[in-house]
């Protein structure tokens, strides 16, 4: 029962009702024009720095700046180095954190117990993927490096960049999990599907678009992170590249490249920002149209891989 005198006066006045409406219907219009300013704002500074980005870039791109290692000389400096590095590192980072996000996501969601522990571990998880990426520099340094003696490497470097990621992995795969039906697991259970053949077979693969997603956002802010990586000790300059994963003779895979030292792009553009001369101010915006496009590039492979995954699913 509405027991407010003046709203029981506007709902008995026609004409206070039609003012209301048009009142809200003009602030309706102010939220509109006022979102599409600020849409047209951020679109204009994103596309006058990348074309900043690509007219200082674009004429130093060619073969030899992509193939050449770092160099005190502008001219003859290049990138060889630190692509290397940040595909490497990034590598390390997808296979620590992915398949561990995975099946953390799938156990607090589908097998954990509901009770105060599992709330606990929710909160801790969500505070974790807000933690400013330094605080997991410091953490790499005081576990990886000085109590594992993993030293300055590209291990240390993707086990900590997996360590910033995995909360993110870790609550999209819970997302991803609770948005499939229901119906779908009891559909399975009344067949006589187990509980691990339910999730394998049916929610998992349903879910996979979501999670995909989760780990598309976890390696786009993986792949730029500067801070947690000269916390653990990455060089600014190193002109020599890790040792090759695959050699001449059996077993013809080495593993001796994850204990390399190591630069990645961001690292190498923030060299080249802090030296004086502009030739180095070039190569830095040369330096990042790589990085904006090796970005680009795992991001369209995650995305077609989803895309892949929601196509071949059919509810």
């Amino acid at each position: 029962m509405i027991r407010n005198p003046k709203l029981i006066a506007v709902l008995h006045n026609p004409i206070a009702i039609a003012e209301s409406i048009q009142q809200r219907k003009r602030w309706e219009q102010v939220f509109i024009v006022f979102g599409w300013f600020s849409l047209l704002v951020a679109l204009l500074t994103l596309v006058l720095l990348v074309a900043d980005l690509f007219i200082r870039g674009w004429p130093l791109l060619n073969l030899k700046f992509f193939l050449s290692p770092p160099s005190s000389d502008p001219e003859e400096a290049g990138v060889l180095t630190a692509w290397v590095g940040s595909l490497l590192v990034i590598l390390v980072t997808i296979v620590v954190a992915v398949p561990l996000g995975i099946a953390a996501g799938i156990y607090l969601e589908e097998y954990a117990p509901k009770n105060w522990l599992l709330d606990f571990i929710e909160i801790n998880i969500t505070n974790l993927a807000g933690v400013p990426s330094i605080i997991y520099g410091l953490l790499a340094l005081g576990f990886f490096v000085y109590i594992l003696n993993w030293g300055e490497s590209i291990l240390t470097a993707g086990s900590t960049l997996g360590l910033l990621i995995l909360p993110v992995v870790i609550v999209t795969t819970r997302e991803a999990l609770r948005a499939i039906p229901v119906g779908i697991r009891e559909a399975a259970y009344s067949v006589g599907a187990s509980r691990w053949q339910t999730i394998s077979d049916h929610v998992l693969p349903y879910a996979m678009g979501g999670i995909l997603t989760g780990i598309i956002i976890g390696i786009s802010r993986a792949i730029g992170e500067t801070a947690p990586l000269v916390t653990i000790g990455a060089l600014t300059f190193i002109t020599f590249l890790p040792d090759a994963p695959i050699k001449g003779e059996f077993p013809y895979i080495s593993f001796n490249w994850i204990w390399s030292p190591f630069t990645v792009l961001p690292i190498q553009m923030f060299n080249w920002v802090s030296r004086p001369q502009e030739a180095f101010q070039v190569n830095s915006a040369a330096a990042g149209i790589i990085l904006l496009v090796l970005t680009l590039a795992i991001n369209a492979t995650a995305i077609y891989l989803r895309y892949r995954f929601r196509k071949s699913i059919k509810f």
